[in-house]
């Protein structure tokens, strides 16, 4: 298969080998600048008076799992979430913050490979049922460990009650920056088949059965 096949609409849907994307230097060098962002605002968007919850996390994983059509991409939330938890202090539910942008990487791990409307139909489950995973693991978490929350079905409920407003920008900002990481990582798709070409066959060619 020529190199640049992968670039191709109709190509067999596979994930991109490293040296394939040292030759398209541009797809992680897009994910790099999105992480940057994602851990830069979660970092200042407290001083910014930005509402509690708007986070980049989960764009920047589902962008990055596309352009770069790897499933190791999903470290990119932990990226995020390590980075920024260096500066800004970890909390006693780590684990249940962790493993709930886990599950956000697997999610946008099985849509990787697809494309047209199919992408953003999966854009807008990981946006819809990561945030309400993340409101309702994270949630339990605080009502577990926090001690906020008596250790009854009334507090966890308290919990969750506390936690709508919280849910509910989180769930509007991936509705938005989800679907935009679709469409960022598809214009760079076809701008790599309109730079990248591919061979066409020569009047006459044939291939040998």
């Amino acid at each position: 298969m020529d190199d640049r096949d992968v670039l191709s609409r109709d190509a067999p849907s596979r994930d991109l080998t490293v040296g394939e994307l040292a030759r398209r230097w541009w797809r992680p060098a897009v994910v790099l600048l999105v992480l940057a962002a994602a851990v830069a605002w979660r970092l200042v968007a407290p001083d910014l008076g930005a509402p509690p919850n708007l986070e980049l996390a989960t764009a920047a994983t589902f962008l990055g799992v596309l352009l770069l059509r790897n499933r190791w991409a999903a470290v990119v939330p932990f990226a995020v979430v390590a980075v920024s938890d260096a500066v800004l202090g970890n909390t006693q539910i780590l684990w249940f913050t962790w493993s709930a942008w886990a599950v956000v990487g697997v999610g946008a791990i099985l849509a990787r490979r697809l494309r047209g409307p199919a992408r953003y139909a999966a854009a807008l489950g990981v946006g819809v049922g990561g945030s309400l995973w993340f409101f309702a693991w994270t949630n339990f978490g605080v009502w577990l460990m926090d001690g906020l929350y008596p250790q009854t079905l009334d507090g966890l409920l308290a919990s969750y009650v506390a936690g709508l407003p919280f849910l509910r920008t989180m769930l509007l900002g991936n509705l938005v920056l989800v679907p935009l990481a679709a469409a960022v990582a598809t214009l760079v798709e076809r701008t790599e088949r309109t730079a990248l070409p591919l061979p066409t066959p020569r009047r006459g060619s044939h291939v040998a059965r």
